[in-house]
């Protein structure tokens, strides 16, 4: 066990601990604005449909039932603009964090073998790496990668953690680039349904991808959209080529997502109001915390899209932390999601509406 687990680097979340105790001593308690968790109701539809299949005493399939994948395919028609999507083109995942973790151990990478992600990035792209000993780096433009050796290429618009969104021209140059050298594109569009100041595009739009999915996937969560984190909902759509061997590897090892979890999201995925809802939840927050930061001498970085402000006091991500602790605050240290983020920190806008106005009255 220790081979695998020495190949993972120190779970960073634990290094907050202290100051998640120094924070929980205020008088008002703590508020904490650091996991993008969601807090708010799982929608009444979501519940009943969840209710409904609660007897479901047989093995659901890996693949889904066939009104997922019409959910599915129907869902990324109409918000994300795809055209000519079967069933091949879908597969559905437990939660997207699974997917990112173990997708190069399933694409059968190793040593030898290149990852790249992000500079400032979601850390589980570097761990699934790690997990398939596979090597990794890290870029500021994937066009100026070394294609020799790269296999799997991160994208991750709009970004975890800075909010930034990658424009629709140079979705498409990126596209072009990763099949012009023969590099398998995963375009991580978790939280593309919260845009503020930009409108994230997919690469699955046929403006970006040409009308061809070759050699591109793309990973969608309900977690953030559908408040779904804790039915760990999430489906990946692009190339059968690349999704027909992983649907047969995830067969084998059993990854497949519970019946009433399915039937919840065919409920989710059919309804737009609840999305909206929880948009204007979410603007609200965003919109206060953003005015308190400012006013308290923050910069605020990007964050056009996503559910966090990317804020910096140009100190150590760890002083700011440690300010915002005594505050009561809890946030994220920006050195979390790569060594570019060290003078900033992650601020997530998934709290209730109650504690961030206690936040906003400390700032």
């Amino acid at each position: 066990m220790s081979a695998v687990s020495d190949r993972l680097p120190t779970f960073p979340w634990d290094k907050l601990e202290p100051y998640k105790k120094t924070a929980a001593t205020h008088p008002d308690g703590i508020v904490d604005l650091s996991v993008g968790t969601p807090v708010d109701p799982v929608p009444e539809l979501i519940q009943k449909a969840l209710i409904d299949a609660a007897d479901s005493p047989g093995y659901p399939t890996v693949w889904g039932t066939p009104a997922l994948r019409d959910a599915i395919t129907g869902w990324l028609e109409r918000r994300l603009g795809a055209r000519g999507l079967t069933h091949r083109h879908v597969l559905p995942v437990v939660g997207s964090k699974e997917l990112v973790a173990w997708l190069p151990t399933q694409l059968g990478l190793g040593p030898g073998d290149r990852v790249a992600y992000p500079r400032l990035a979601y850390p589980t792209y570097e761990v699934g790496a790690r997990l398939a000993r596979a090597d990794y780096e890290a870029y500021d433009d994937p066009r100026d990668l070394d294609p020799a050796g790269l296999k799997l290429l991160w994208l991750n618009s709009p970004s975890n953690p800075t909010g930034k969104v990658v424009s629709q021209r140079d979705l498409t140059d990126i596209v072009a680039w990763a099949r012009e050298h023969g590099v398998l594109l995963f375009s991580d569009e978790c939280y593309l349904e919260l845009g503020w100041e930009a409108d994230p595009v997919s690469v699955l739009h046929p403006d970006v991808n040409g009308g061809s999915y070759d050699g591109i996937v793309a990973v969608h969560s309900l977690s953030k959209r559908s408040n779904l984190a804790g039915y760990r909902a999430a489906f990946v759509a692009g190339d059968p080529a690349v999704l027909g061997p992983l649907l047969e590897i995830r067969k084998h090892g059993g990854m497949m997502t519970s019946a009433p979890t399915q039937a919840a999201v065919v409920a989710a995925l059919g309804d737009h109001a609840h999305v909206q809802v929880q948009r204007e939840r979410y603007a609200a927050r965003r919109g206060a915390l953003r005015a308190a930061l400012l006013g308290h001498g923050f910069r605020i970085e990007h964050s056009e899209a996503s559910l966090y402000l990317w804020a910096t006091r140009d100190e150590s991500c760890w002083t700011t932390v440690a300010h915002l602790a005594d505050l009561g605050i809890l946030v994220a240290p920006g050195d979390f999601y790569g060594e570019a983020g060290e003078q900033f920190v992650r601020v997530a806008l998934t709290a209730t509406d109650e504690r961030v106005r206690a936040a906003v009255g400390r700032l």
